[in-house]
């Protein structure tokens, strides 16, 4: 990781605008596949990205530091051997679903996303099948 970049992100100000928030968002959105659970961490970010919504209150904050610290800390990723057999975990929450793709002891790459508001009345079960097919469509 490069030094100049980790300290610009973690001095970056608190948005004060939907536009400043979408900049921000934008910048972790590219590396959304290296933070494990990123969809549930920027949730509370992207609810104050609808119409007429944006109220920085303390859970944006916490979330706001939260995916900051995701993208200042190094991921302990390893590279793929394709002679080995690759795992498929998955898990659902209220507010997403994820699923990390393994090999072995360490993962190789993460996948989360919050839920959309049809999918909040399922059963875990099918909304973990959800994360699953979305996981594996990548």
């Amino acid at each position: 990781m490069d030094a100049d970049k980790v300290a610009a992100v973690a001095a970056w100000p608190i948005p004060q605008s939907p536009r400043a928030l979408r900049g921000f968002l934008g910048l972790a959105g590219y590396y959304r596949k290296f933070i494990r659970e990123f969809g549930v961490i920027v949730a509370p970010l992207t609810c104050l990205l609808r119409c007429d919504a944006f109220s920085w209150d303390a859970e944006a904050t916490t979330a706001f530091e939260a995916l900051k610290g995701a993208l200042t800390t190094g991921p302990v990723l390893q590279m793929p051997d394709f002679d080995l057999p690759f795992t498929v975990d998955c898990d659902a929450s209220d507010a997403g679903f994820g699923a990390v793709l393994h090999q072995g002891d360490g993962p190789l790459a993460f996948f989360s996303r919050p839920f959309a508001a049809r999918h909040l009345k399922l059963a875990a079960y099918e909304r973990e099948l959800i994360g699953l097919v979305q996981a594996v469509r990548l």
